[in-house]
Parts: structure tokens; sequence; C-alpha cells
């Protein structure tokens, strides 16, 4: 099979792509609750590589049967589930250490909100606003600053984990002031 093949129609719902992205939803709460309960630990660590994993074959996957609508909902809705929840595990599992997650965490959380709500509108008026290059790069790097908060190798410097998710946190801005203007741009602001 050729990548970008199209094997199944843009409505469809149960495609192997949309079965890992599915997967990292279900594997959201083991994954949120070992970082509570555990944070520095292998396991927390090996849950979060699968989880993070399913987001990079599922894009491989995706591009190779051809995406779907399904899919271009169920795997930022995933992402979003899995960094925000695993930031504000961060700071419940070690609320006297980690509170220069809060601001980042915060900031994330309302660009997250307000993008889905954009986006949303934008796609009422029929607008499509497609993930850009640097917006997955800024997926990578925020899995990376949880990352360096739960391996146990990281973990005990804390200070990458925090520069880390301050990088991520201007690209998550950005990233949203750049949807921004291509929205506007392809006529999709929404009143």
């Amino acid at each position: 099979m050729t990548t970008g093949q199209r094997t199944y129609g843009e409505s469809a719902l149960l495609t192997p792509a949309n079965m890992l992205t599915a997967f990292r939803l279900l594997v959201a709460p083991l994954f949120i609750y070992l970082i509570v309960v555990h944070r520095i630990s292998w396991w927390t660590t090996i849950v979060g590589f699968l989880a993070a994993a399913t987001d990079y074959f599922d894009g491989i996957v995706a591009r190779r049967h051809g995406t779907t609508r399904s899919g271009a909902f169920l795997d930022p809705l995933a992402d979003k589930v899995l960094v925000l929840g695993a930031l504000y595990a961060l700071i419940l599992a070690r609320p006297h250490g980690l509170t220069s997650f809060i601001v980042p965490s915060v900031l994330i959380t309302l660009r997250e909100a307000w993008m889905s709500v954009y986006r949303s509108r934008a796609a009422r008026r029929g607008i499509s606003i497609p993930a850009s290059k640097l917006a997955k790069w800024k997926t990578f790097v925020q899995d990376w600053a949880i990352a360096f908060c739960i391996i146990p190798v990281f973990a005990h410097f804390a200070w990458i984990g925090e520069a880390t998710i301050w990088v991520a946190t201007v690209m998550t801005i950005y990233t949203g002031w750049q949807y921004f203007v291509d929205g506007r741009r392809l006529g999709g602001h929404a009143r």
C-alpha cells in the first residue's frame, strides 16, 4: 500500500489510527494515577512512553490510510487529556516542589480551551485549521517536560523539567497565535 492511499472514508470511526488514539485516551487515567501516586518510577515512565508512542504511530497510520474527521477530533483531544492531566497530576504529586508548573499549566490550559472553541466556531463556518508542524513539536516538548519529571534518572534535577515546560509554554502560546492568524486569513474568524 502506498503512503496517502485512502483506505477509510473521511467519516470512518473504527480505523487503526483511531484505535491507537483510543488506547491513548484509555491509558491516560492510569498514567495520571501513576504520576499522583508514584511520580518518579519506571512504571510511570513506561506507561507514559506507551501513551506518547501511540501519538507518534497514529499519525503515521492515519497518513498511510487517510485521515478522518473523527481522527482530527480525537487525536488532539487525547493529546489534551494526556498532557493537561499529567501536568496537573505533577502539581498534585508534589505541591511543594512543582509549584513552578502551576503558571505554565494554567497558560497551556487556557490556550487549549480557547483553541478548542476557536476551531469549533471556524469548523461551523466550514473552515478547517490544520495542525502545524510547530504545533506537533510543541506537543513533543510538552511530553518531554513531563518525562523529565517522572523518569528516575532526570526527575531529581527539577530545573530540567521546569525549563522544558517553559519552552513548551512559549511554543503553546505562539502556535495558538499562529492558528488565530491562519484562521483569520482563511476567513474563519469566529465572532
